[in-house]
């Protein structure tokens, strides 16, 4: 990688032997954890990022970064055919008020740009809640850029950061066309 840059500027670096490089892609590898890293172009859709992956929608994962307190953040993953529920997670947490930091604020959280956000990498190391709809499967997270994609088991994730499991979202509601 270009040592002026530190790959979280929402674009992928390739090393010498032509593997993508992100601090992503660096942490899962550092960890140890079986994975496969998968690119693509740009996508305006979980739909289109599913279909660019091969993958159903439901084992693409959206993290999100939540705020519980000014300076206290946790990383959400849930599948991308559910809705995260604001009701369950405040229950979780045990709280009255959560809310979603705007693009700057997440990026000086976790070092990356909204479309990118992983907790592999992150800037700044913050407590995961997942969805219990990851349990046991195959999924494909954020890889650091865009475009870029890590197909992991859901329970190596897990582990891997401790995370808490929970009930934490709703099936989705599509409104007819």
């Amino acid at each position: 990688m270009d040592p002026d840059r530190d790959g979280r500027d929402g674009t992928a670096e390739r090393s010498e032997s032509g593997e993508i490089r992100t601090p992503a892609v660096d942490a899962v590898v550092a960890a140890g954890i079986e994975h496969t890293v998968t690119r693509h172009g740009r996508v305006s859709s979980l739909e289109e990022a599913a279909a660019a992956r091969g993958i159903e929608p439901r084992d693409l994962i959206k993290t999100l970064v939540v705020r519980r307190a000014e300076d206290d953040h946790v990383f959400v993953l849930v599948p991308g055919d559910r809705t995260f529920s604001w009701a369950k997670v405040r229950g979780l947490l045990g709280t009255n008020r959560i809310s979603m930091p705007d693009a700057a604020a997440a990026r000086a959280v976790t070092g990356y740009e909204r479309g990118t956000i992983t907790p592999f990498g992150s800037a700044t190391r913050l407590p995961v809640i997942a969805d219990s709809h990851l349990v046991g499967r195959r999924i494909s997270i954020g890889g650091g850029a865009h475009g870029v994609g890590l197909t992991v088991q859901g329970d190596d994730v897990i582990r891997l950061f401790d995370a808490t499991v929970a009930d934490i979202s709703d099936e989705e509601v599509r409104k007819a066309p």
